[in-house]
This record gives C-alpha cells, sequence and structure tokens, in this order.
C-alpha cells in the first residue's frame, strides 16, 4: 500500500453541509424557489465569488438585473451562513483525528473570499488545517488542473501520497488525472471507512 503523506478535504458537502435550495425552500417556498433558479443564474453569480469576485458586487449586479427577484438574490449575501450549514459533525472529527495522529490535513476548495471569512467565524475547525488552497484566494478553481499543480508546488508533496475526498465527481476525475488517490464523498461513515483502509485511522466509525 502506497504511502500517504496528506490528506486534502474539500470543505463544502464534505465537513459543511452546501445546500442553496434547501436553504431558499424554506425561504421562500419550493414552487418560488424552483422559478427564481429557473429564472436566476444563482450558481454563476456564485462561481463567479468562487473564482475571486467580490460577494456583494455579485449580489448587486444581479439583483439589479431582476429586480423582481432582489429581495430574494441578497439573501444568497445576507443570510450566507444558513445555506452553509450545519457542519458535518462527523467529519469534523475524522479531520481532528487525523491530525491528533501526526497526518497533515489540507484544505482544497471553491469557496469566496468573503464567504470564507464568515464561515471561518463560525466554524472555528476551519483554522485547523496544515495548509488551505482556497479559490477565491488563489483565483482559479477546481477541477481545473491549475489549482491541483499549485498545491503540489506550493506543499512540495508528490502526487501519489495525497489522498483527496471530495463530493463532486469532477473534481475527483481531476486529481485522479495527477494521479492523486481519491475517494468520493457521499458521506463520513464511507470516508471512515476509506482512512482505515489506507491505515490512517484504525476504526472504521466517525
Amino acid at each position: 500500500m502506497p504511502r500517504i503523506d496528506a490528506v486534502i478535504l474539500d470543505i463544502g458537502n464534505v465537513l459543511i453541509d452546501w445546500n442553496p435550495e434547501r436553504f431558499y425552500d424554506a425561504a421562500i417556498g419550493a414552487a418560488a424557489r424552483a422559478r427564481l433558479f429557473a429564472e436566476v443564474d444563482l450558481h454563476a453569480m456564485n462561481a463567479a465569488v468562487d473564482r475571486g469576485a467580490d460577494l456583494d458586487t455579485e449580489v448587486e449586479a444581479l439583483a439589479a438585473r431582476h429586480p423582481g427577484w432582489a429581495g430574494a438574490i441578497r439573501m444568497w449575501r445576507d443570510r450566507w451562513l444558513e445555506m452553509a450549514s450545519p457542519e458535518i459533525a462527523d467529519s469534523v472529527r475524522l479531520m481532528q483525528r487525523l491530525r491528533a495522529h501526526g497526518m497533515p490535513v489540507i484544505a482544497l476548495s471553491n469557496f469566496g473570499v468573503t464567504p470564507f471569512e464568515i464561515a471561518r467565524a463560525a466554524y472555528p475547525f476551519l483554522e485547523d488545517f496544515d495548509a488551505r488552497f482556497i479559490s477565491g484566494h488563489l483565483r482559479v478553481m477546481k477541477p481545473e488542473p491549475d489549482i491541483y499543480a499549485r498545491l503540489e508546488s506550493e506543499t512540495g508533496l508528490a502526487p501519489e501520497r495525497l489522498l483527496f475526498t471530495d463530493d463532486r465527481a469532477d473534481n475527483i476525475a481531476a486529481a485522479d488525472a495527477r494521479g492523486w488517490h481519491t475517494h468520493r464523498f457521499t458521506g463520513p461513515q464511507g470516508w471512515a471507512a476509506r482512512l482505515a483502509d489506507e491505515g490512517l485511522l484504525k476504526e472504521t466509525a466517525p
């Protein structure tokens, strides 16, 4: 079994639940949410923020283009933390157990600059990474090869010594192409089992 020198973690839907649709269903109702998401490309706006654009600027520009939805669009900024909650407690515990065993843990996440500061204030465990590669700061995003190369270059870690988990298939495929070991995250239990299989943790439970 190859030696793993560091574990790389996505944040959204691995350590923190991220579900804008569920938030909007609760805030404005499922039918209105379906119309909103059909008429306004909120996910494209979020991608721009993840790439480094200013959250407030992007929200206000989109609200100006869709005045009938302005209040709902501004919720993406004003109530952002409600979309990015709760923490996935079992995953956080696995991260903490890895670090307690001396395994470096590194964040690799598509995350805007302002949203990440909001998340840091709400979730203290985001301070516990050995290194963080956040798309909004780097202005490059998964699954683009440059963000994976940046991590390799700045950490000096060999691709074949990395174990990466992410909930998105395209992000996993990009890491696979570089020779990283990968795990498609579908829940803490499966991730715990993979860590045990790799010999990084003894127990298979989160």
